[in-house]
């Protein structure tokens, strides 16, 4: 079959609709795939969005849980008398009631200058040592171990034993036995925090 110019004027019509047809089809579909690229862009900024959301949440709420611990154990550490300042008199009192509820037959004590620990920031909370050096009279090694362990339960500080050396007591000058068998010579740091000044 072939094709005349008559035919072919008659089909240049639908030709000319047709490749407009193809025409609008690609347009329609380029432009259906750019804003399928544009809604993909979009999800994916506000994922990470919702990401970055959701981690700074747990950052903050991780951080309020440390707070909270933090002030948990700064309380404690207020009621059992380790935080605050020096209370050096309640200290001599444990160490005199405790000599005797547990009978010891004497005991020197002196307290050194109460020092940092450590340097700390500048009106941040640091640790203090009071240093401790104390002699006692035994009557046998278990006082000294039940002496120590009433003073670790019982003081307003953190008591750190440093050393502790026992000697047999030496006799009197008229040459009769001391009272107590045995002499302990220890030394301590009672530990004390002071919380971070506040500012005016």
């Amino acid at each position: 079959m072939k094709l005349t110019r008559r035919d072919l004027s008659r089909l240049w019509l639908p030709l000319a609709a047709m490749l407009a047809l193809f025409v609008a089809a690609g347009l329609l579909a380029w432009n259906a795939h750019r804003h399928a690229a544009q809604a993909a862009h979009e999800r994916q900024a506000a994922q990470a969005l919702r990401d970055q959301t959701e981690q700074r949440l747990r950052q903050v709420r991780s951080e309020e849980q440390e707070v909270k611990e933090r002030a948990r154990l700064l309380e404690q550490l207020q009621a059992s008398g380790i935080a605050g300042e020096e209370r050096r008199l309640d200290w001599i009192e444990l160490l005199r009631d405790s000599q005797r509820a547990l009978r010891l037959p004497g005991m020197k004590y002196e307290f050194g200058a109460q020092a940092p620990l450590d340097a700390g920031s500048a009106g941040g909370p640091g640790w203090f040592a009071s240093p401790l050096r104390i002699q006692l009279r035994l009557l046998h090694e278990n006082d000294l171990l039940n002496f120590l362990d009433a003073i670790q339960r019982q003081a307003p500080a953190h008591v750190i034993v440093r050393r502790c050396q026992l000697a047999p007591a030496a006799g009197q000058p008229d040459g009769e036995v001391a009272s107590g068998q045995l002499v302990a010579d220890c030394d301590m740091q009672w530990l004390t925090l002071r919380p971070a000044r506040r500012l005016p």
